[in-house]
């Protein structure tokens, strides 16, 4: 049996909020209470939810940039957990992070080449006198001209800087690459852009992703297996065909009803929470969720569900009694003919462009030569 690249195993964060006056703890978030999931190499596990659900602070655990309070992660089948700060060069190498907002991300005072120099220096990826040409080769592998090198962070639009941010997490050649909500800041037509790199790369290069996202329409694309977060817990799990044709959890199925379809007229049923999302210093008992549950019962409020039924697995007492979720799901299909056409029409394959329409990540010339390094 394979060991899988990444082993998440109980993992929790507590946070301080309150302390006596002694500086005794009174008051505790739970940011990530009990999270356990593997991912193999290769494979794009995304995370959803709602804001303040524990979505970053839990890609931030994984790549030890916080302590966790508890739990195993296992990387390669090594235990990162217990790595102190100097152990963790390797760690830092192998897994790579892609920050949400491209205008914060970079260093106004570097220019591109600074940038992406900086970790070739830090890790010893490559001699003094190949890191001008590693840098032509890392601009070129994310569609961009390798003369911008010379130019400051300002001079780009929010797309490029996405790229530049790409370019800077593959350098040191990692096996992983955390996505903290990578197209959140981005236009439409920009975020499939870089959509489509994330997945060309994907395929070319062998990487394994942590795709963290509130918007499943874009999740749907991009991910093998979905990971439904709430409060701190995972309440769904399982493979992105599953969970989408067949939503267990009544929160799955309330964040899968509000994607929108854009086809005017178009009738399926939306499941409405209703109330306020608890107190986050005062989490309510039993199911997190049951305050907010059109479906809960008396057990909800006084038990805490399990997350049982792998590989499809869901944290409800309730999963086999809730009615078909088929009509909450918007389907492919579900589109006006006029945008159809459009869609299809973007779709095509004109010379020089990519499946989407858009600029194609070139793979000729240095970007092959440097793909093949990477793999």
């Amino acid at each position: 049996m394979t060991t899988p690249l990444l082993e998440v195993d109980g993992l929790t964060r507590h946070f301080v909020a309150r302390r006596s006056l002694l500086g005794h703890p009174t008051a505790l978030v739970k940011a990530v209470d009990g999270v356990s999931f593997t991912l193999a190499a290769g494979k794009t596990l995304a995370v959803v939810g709602e804001s303040g659900c524990g979505k970053s602070t839990l890609c931030r655990l994984v790549l030890r940039l916080l302590d966790p309070t508890s739990g195993r992660i296992r990387f390669e089948g090594r235990d990162v957990t217990a790595l102190s700060e100097r152990e963790l060069g390797p760690l830092r190498r192998n897994a790579q992070l892609i920050f949400q907002d491209p205008y914060s991300s970079l260093n106004p005072r570097l220019t591109v080449g600074q940038t992406l120099a900086e970790p070739l220096a830090l890790h010893d990826v490559v001699p003094r006198s190949r890191r001008g040409a590693r840098v032509a080769e890392l601009l070129e592998l994310v569609g961009l001209d390798p003369r911008v090198a010379r130019r400051y962070p300002h001079e780009f639009s929010g797309g490029q800087r996405q790229r530049i941010a790409i370019a800077r997490a593959l350098a040191v050649e990692p096996k992983l690459v955390v996505c903290d909500e990578p197209v959140s800041a981005l236009d439409v037509s920009i975020r499939a852009q870089v959509l489509n790199l994330l997945r060309d790369l994907q395929r070319r290069l062998g990487l394994a992703y942590i795709f963290i996202s509130h918007d499943l329409a874009v999740v749907r694309h991009i991910a093998d297996s979905i990971a439904v977060m709430n409060f701190g817990q995972i309440v769904e799990i399982g493979a992105n065909e599953s969970l989408f044709a067949n939503p267990r959890h009544p929160y799955s199925r309330a964040l899968l009803s509000a994607i929108p379809v854009p086809k005017p007229g178009v009738k399926r049923e939306r499941t409405v929470l209703r109330g306020e999302m608890p107190n986050a210093l005062h989490p309510p008992p039993g199911c997190r969720f049951h305050t907010r549950c059109p479906f809960a019962i008396a057990r909800c409020e006084s038990e805490q569900p399990e997350l049982i039924g792998a590989p499809h697995a869901t944290a409800c007492h309730r999963v086999e009694e809730l009615p078909p979720a088929a009509s909450l799901i918007p389907r492919e299909g579900d589109r006006a003919p006029s945008l159809e056409r459009l869609v299809n029409a973007f779709r095509r394959r004109p010379d020089g462009q990519g499946s989407a329409g858009l600029d194609k990540v070139q793979t000729g010339g240095v970007a092959g030569a440097s793909a093949a390094r990477l793999q």
